[in-house]
């Protein structure tokens, strides 16, 4: 469903953290942005050194594979929240009311269990790598340059802790609609229809113009 969800808003307390979140998962993205486009300058100054000077940017594939789990994993929960994933709705698409509700809980709960299993694989990943008692705090580093290669590792337990704290308040979100049978819930990504995309749109491109 990716480009066609809204996330609705009110007073409520789930309300109010999904909204705190959502500001945390938007600075992860800006960084993990900020992170793609660091390395699109760093291609630039590899590319000119190797044309112009003979003598590429030293490192540069090392610091290509540190920066990968920051543009690849640091923003999903933002992308999660927004429901720009995409998924197949094939079945999903066709529920209404409480038994939607009920199954994008079970779906939910399922990528939740799967997401603290990652979480403390990927802890353990870092924790074997990180150590105070090394040189720059690491057990192994990048083959050419010598970086550590804990901070990368760092990164994945980091992003996948957030995006379960998303899945909690999504949890809880598919859990109050199907308890009251609500329509719209709050805190949780509704597929839009043809004319509300159309609608967002619009107003999107009218602000543009402004």
């Amino acid at each position: 469903m990716a480009g066609s969800a809204s996330v609705l808003s009110d007073d409520s307390t789930l309300s109010r953290l999904d909204r705190a979140l959502r500001r945390v998962e938007w600075g992860m993205a800006f960084v993990s942005g900020i992170g793609a486009f660091m390395l699109m300058v760093l291609a630039v100054v590899s590319v000119t050194g190797r044309e112009f000077f003979e003598e590429p940017l030293r490192g540069y594939v090392d610091w290509i594979e540190a920066a990968m789990p920051l543009i690849a994993i640091f923003g999903i929960s933002y992308v999660m929240r927004e429901g720009g994933h995409i998924r197949m709705d094939i079945v999903v698409g066709q529920l209404k009311g409480r038994w939607l509700w009920a199954a994008e809980f079970i779906t939910t709960c399922a990528i939740l269990m799967l997401m603290v299993l990652l979480v403390w694989g990927s802890w353990a990943h870092f924790d074997r790598s990180f150590d105070f008692s090394a040189p720059n705090w690491s057990r192994d580093s990048s083959i050419d340059i010598g970086l550590p290669i804990w901070p990368a590792k760092l990164v994945v337990p980091v992003a996948f802790s957030v995006i379960s704290l998303r899945l909690v308040l999504q949890l809880w979100g598919y859990g109050r609609a199907f308890l009251r049978g609500e329509e719209r819930p709050v805190a949780v990504p509704l597929v839009q229809t043809a004319a509300e995309m159309a609608a967002a749109e619009a107003a999107q491109v009218k602000g543009h113009d402004l």
